[in-house]
């Protein structure tokens, strides 16, 4: 045969086995997406009315405040040792799995709670478990997003988990307009989506068994060494995320200041999950182009949410509750997308472990303080909240000048 002709169809077999590839990347993207979106309606519709179903059970800001940051303090520092173990065990699976049997099965539960303390043991439960599955879940998602763009990937799933996070609070609300026992039947009825989920799970498990495949170097790097930029975008993620309040709190400050009826308080979580979809698919692609540097009017923009949603009337709570989704958009796709693109292929569980757990303290402590401040002092929590987001813009023009030096 022709030398020219062999070598033409051999670039013709190499150019339809990455495309492909790419293929099937994408599906095991879209197929996590699917198994995040009904896990999202389980969990996201739970934690739309958890603030108010705590305050029926004899709960206070304080308590709500605390709570929500020890959870996300106990969901992110397990992020730190699973990220570990499942780097260096490679179940990757397993892992995932298990957090997100513990994860999605809290929730239902919780309609069998008597009393706050017993709620917030299940609430603190859920944390954990989705704390346990999302390093080794990210790590997973990295390999396929090499081939479709890390932006791109993370953006997508982000959007696909926030329909599920649209979806769920609105059944939530339905079940509280329509029943008076709205709170436990709207608990128990989320254990559908989440059977769902874990049935996605085992089938997306069968089909990739190894997603590593997708990222050809992935299985010899064990390069443990961090890139430089690293250090200063994580100081910017952690003040961003100390001055961002949870949802509870806002439902809580919502529903005792009578600023809605309490129906609509799962609605305007589904707004800002709506919200969160669409930045997230907008910022993805956006930093495919730019990298980092779009964290900062993203920061600027969701800086602004704490003084409306906090210190207005029902039309100024709406402007803040899109201004905080599109804040969660940025931190759930963008950040996620970054650290993927700042460790090693054999280390990127570890690297999200690391990252989620220092910024899992950052929101423990933060919202610890914005809980207390609400008991005591509005204004003051107002101006916590704005100033501690507004100085992660220099860290993060750090990161963004240590990136593109290291281009250069």
């Amino acid at each position: 045969m022709n030398p020219r002709i062999a070598g033409s169809i051999a670039d013709e077999q190499a150019v339809e086995g990455t495309v492909e590839t790419d293929g099937r990347a994408i599906r095991f993207i879209l197929l996590l997406g699917a198994v995040s979106l009904f896990a999202d309606m389980a969990y996201e519709g739970g934690r739309s009315i958890v603030g108010p179903f705590l305050g029926l059970l004899g709960a206070g800001g304080t308590v709500v405040g605390v709570l929500s940051g020890f959870g996300e303090l106990a969901g992110y520092g397990v992020r730190f040792v699973s990220g570990r173990v499942a780097d260096r065990s490679r179940r990757y699976w397993s892992i995932a799995t298990a957090g997100y049997g513990l994860n999605l099965l809290a929730v239902p539960a919780l309609a069998l709670a008597g009393s706050w303390p017993v709620a917030a043991c299940l609430v603190i439960a859920e944390r954990l478990g989705k704390g346990i599955r999302t390093p080794a879940r990210d790590a997973l998602l990295s390999h396929a997003s090499t081939r479709a763009g890390a932006g791109r990937a993370f953006g997508l799933h982000e959007a696909l988990d926030q329909i599920g996070a649209v979806a769920g609070p609105l059944g939530v609300s339905i079940i509280l307009a329509f029943s008076a026992n709205g709170y436990r039947r709207a608990f128990a009825a989320l254990v559908v989506p989440a059977i769902i989920a874990l049935a996605l799970l085992r089938y997306a498990r069968r089909k990739y068994p190894d997603p590593t495949r997708f990222e050809s170097n992935a299985a010899g790097s064990h390069d443990s060494r961090r890139h430089p930029a690293f250090v200063p975008y994580l100081v910017a993620a952690s003040l961003v995320a100390a001055g961002f309040a949870d949802f509870p709190l806002v439902a809580l400050r919502l529903q005792a200041d009578a600023v809605m009826a309490p129906t609509w308080i799962p609605v305007f979580y589904a707004v800002a999950m709506g919200t969160d979809a669409g930045t997230a698919i907008v910022l993805g692609r956006w930093f495919d182009r730019s990298g980092i540097a779009v964290l900062i009017p993203a920061t600027l923009v969701s800086a602004a949410f704490a003084p409306l949603v906090f210190g207005g009337g029902p039309g100024m709570a709406l402007l803040g509750i899109l201004l905080w989704g599109a804040g969660v958009g940025a931190h759930e796709s963008v950040m996620r997308a970054a650290v993927a693109g700042m460790a090693a292929p054999g280390q990127r569980a570890r690297a999200y472990g690391l990252f989620n757990g220092v910024y899992g303290l950052a929101w423990f402590a933060g919202s610890a303080v914005l809980g207390v401040l609400y008991d005591h002092s509005r204004t003051g929590m107002i101006l916590f909240s704005v100033v501690a987001q507004l100085a992660a813009i220099p860290f993060l023009i750090a990161a963004v000048h240590r990136r593109a030096g290291d281009r250069a």
